[in-house]
């Protein structure tokens, strides 16, 4: 599949959600997760959030993190590098498939993470799960 990405695309940054999905989160203790999912505003097309599943750590669940607390990608090692800690992403606030994102939700989410709230997002915007 990597020689696959590699042949297709001219620019080596460039991906489809398709074949990120899967990748493994590595947070700045360790590896807590795989990368499930997208979240994109229908609006603007821009990746919101990424979903991210801890059931293969500990009793999982679905949390959401967004882009832009996201340090690297590694496409060799198929790997998300994120500053956050394993335990405030396991601690993060739950995501449930197809819930629609409030503007109370992503509040919890940024406090959670101890980053100041979210000004960009417009209220009930359609958010799409690519």
């Amino acid at each position: 599949m990597a020689d696959q990405i590699e042949r297709e695309s001219g620019d080596s940054h460039l991906r489809s959600t398709k074949a990120v999905t899967g990748y493994h989160i590595e947070a700045s203790d360790g590896e807590i997760g795989h990368v499930d999912g997208f979240i994109v505003d229908d609006e603007d097309w821009a990746i919101r959030y990424i979903e991210v599943a801890t059931k293969n750590w500990w009793p999982g669940k679905k949390v959401l993190v967004s882009p832009a607390w996201i340090e690297r990608v590694r496409w060799e090692d198929s790997k998300v590098y994120t500053g956050l800690s394993r335990e405030a992403i396991q601690k993060a606030p739950e995501f449930v498939d197809f819930t629609p994102i409030t503007r109370d939700y992503e509040n919890r989410l940024y406090s959670h993470y101890g980053r100041p709230p979210i000004g960009c997002t417009k209220p009930n915007s359609g958010l799409l799960y690519p």
